[in-house]
């Protein structure tokens, strides 16, 4: 059984940093996509980025691009999300996510297998 378990989060000012990790257990993850999702309250899950397991390929939401840093560490079978300079607007509950489908739409939710339970981060003024 696939487990992703989130850890790092934490409220913190503007401007600090954050790692988030990502442990993942219950199978191989060769071929996979490795995303980080936020949702704030009353908004939809939204796309941060994307990694690809294997090959280590990234991509980045806008609004995140040149702040966040997306990696893993294929020996710990752990995915991590470096935040950093980090805004009020990065305020939300962060989850790690897991798929298997190599079509181009990562950004959609829907398109993952396998999530974790989240982490909350808070981003005061």
């Amino acid at each position: 059984q696939v487990q992703l378990v989130e850890s790092g989060g934490g409220s913190v000012q503007a401007g600090d940093s954050l790692r988030l990790s990502c442990t993942a257990s219950g199978r191989t993850f060769s071929g996979y996509y490795m995303g980080w999702f936020r949702q704030a309250p009353g908004k939809e899950r939204e796309f941060v980025a994307v990694i690809t397991w294997m090959g280590g390929t990234t991509r980045y939401a806008d609004s995140v691009k040149g702040r966040f840093a997306i990696f893993r560490d294929r020996t710990k079978n752990t995915l991590y999300l470096q935040m950093n300079r980090l805004i009020p607007e990065d305020t939300a509950v962060y989850y790690c996510a897991a798929r298997k489908d190599i079509s181009n739409n990562y950004y959609s939710a829907d398109t993952y297998d396998y999530w974790g339970q989240g982490t909350q981060v808070t981003v005061a003024r």
